[in-house]
Formats: C-alpha cells, structure tokens, sequence
C-alpha cells in the first residue's frame, strides 16, 4: 500500500512537469523582439548554409553514434554511475521512500549541471575565435554525453538502435514548439513503451537521424552562422547550455517516467 501511494504521488508530480515543459509557451514580448533580430540575421544568412548545415549536423550524428561512443563514455565513469543507480534502486524497492528517490534524481541533475558548464565553455571559446561549423560533433556530443548519464542514472542502457532512436526523439521534442513537440513526445512515449514491453518496432536509424539534423539545422542556423563570426561569435556560444538545459530536463522526465511505469508495472528496467 504504501508502495502504491509513493510511486504514485511520484507520478503525479512528474506528470505534472511533463504537462508543463510540453505546453510552455514563450514570453510574448522576448518572443517578439527576438524574432525581429534573428529575421534580420537569417536574411544575411547565405542560402547554401542550410544545406551545408543539414549534411553537418547528419555527418555529427553519424560521427558521434557510430565512433564516438567509446570516446564519450572516458568522460564520465559509467560503472560508477551504474553502481549508484543499482544501490538506489534496491533501496527503493526494499523500502520505497522518497529519500531513495530523490537520491535517484541528483546523479542526473548533476551530470546535467556539468554538461551545461562544459557547453558553455566549449560554445564560448569557439564563438570567441570565430569558430561555427567545426564545432557540431563536439557539442552533439555534449547533448549525447548528457542524454547517455542521465539514462544510465535512472537504469537504462543506450546502445541499442532503439534507444538510439529514443534519444533522437527525446532532442526532436525539447527543439520544437507546441503541436509539433506534442506530436514528438507521443512518439517518445510509443517507442519507451515498445522498448520496455520488449514489443520493439522497425527503427530507420538513418531516417531519424536525418530528420533531428534536419530539426536542429532549422533552430540552431542563426545561432551557428553567429558563432562563425569573431568576438560576434560568443553570442552564439551562449546558445549551447541553453539547448543542454532543456534537452537535459526533458530527458530526466522521461527516463524518470520509464523508471517508474517500471515499478509501477513490476517490469524490469531495460538493461539490453
């Protein structure tokens, strides 16, 4: 009984996050004297620097997924983490209290704080030396690094097609707005339940990377052209802790989601 009434209150409150970040709507008056400043810009913005922004973007993903796995773990200590989540979780099930849950939640909420700081670093210093395109592996990942600990934090593993395709979605739905990010976080949901009901669809890899190239090339192109013109440049390295901040969060609601539907359902989190 008591079990019930935590996980459930667990639920309703993270539901109620969810619920906030998917219907969060900008300030109407930041709203509209930003987009007078970057239509200004995006005018300036040679026309075959979005195709050339699309292939780099697909080519990072491509980088990142396919050699980069091994250089991103050597900067975060997997076993540790894994450790943490497995002491955690046996507290949480032999005695399901909320001080055990809220242990859960710092390991991912402090691999996201350090990811934000590194982003900022990493965008400044290339936006001070008029760097923009070169430096999208490393702030893809960035993204990755943050997704894959906050994964491991609450059980789950990352190496598989699907959850490639999870983690693709997750970025999908934190960049886009209203209906559109609505529409992305149905699809973040089918596929969390597939994976964990072991009910697994057929997953175009390719396809879906293009497709979040696509969606990060269309949002992030006024602030990578920026941060390709010196001293200028530092503005658009501002923009990668913020991009960090709110991929970050909506990957904690959703692997904290997948955690406890998991208990909730007494299934076992995905350790494929």
């Amino acid at each position: 009984m008591k079990k019930d009434l935590v996980l459930s209150k667990q639920m309703a409150i993270l539901e109620k996050q969810e619920q906030k970040f998917l219907n969060h709507t900008e300030n109407q008056f930041m709203k509209s004297n930003f987009t007078s400043v970057v239509n200004k810009i995006q005018d300036k913005i040679p026309a075959k620097l979005q195709a050339t922004l699309d292939a780099a973007f697909y080519m990072g993903f491509h980088l990142v997924f396919e050699k980069g796995s091994s250089l991103i773990e050597k900067t975060y200590n997997k076993e540790k983490i894994a450790v943490a989540y497995d002491l955690n979780n046996y507290a949480i099930e032999k005695y399901m209290h909320l001080k055990h849950l809220k242990t859960l939640d710092k390991s991912s909420k402090h691999s996201k704080a350090i990811n934000e700081s590194i982003a900022a670093i990493e965008g400044g210093v290339l936006g001070l030396l008029g760097i923009g395109l070169p430096d999208i592996p490393l702030f893809l990942g960035v993204i990755v690094k943050t997704i894959n600990e906050i994964a491991l934090s609450y059980g789950f593993q990352y190496a598989s097609d699907e959850e490639k395709a999870y983690l693709l979605y997750l970025i999908c739905t934190a960049m886009t707005k209203d209906d559109l990010r609505k529409s992305y976080d149905q699809k973040v949901e089918c596929l969390g339940h597939d994976i964990d009901a072991h009910s697994l669809p057929f997953i175009d890899l390719a396809a879906i990377m293009k497709e979040t190239s696509d969606l990060l090339s269309n949002t992030l192109l006024t602030a990578k052209f920026i941060q390709g013109l010196p001293l200028v440049g530092v503005i658009g390295g501002v923009v990668n802790p913020i991009m960090i901040n709110k991929i970050g969060k909506y990957a904690r609601i959703k692997y904290k989601k997948r955690y406890l539907l998991s208990k909730i359902n007494m299934t076992p989190v995905n350790q494929s």
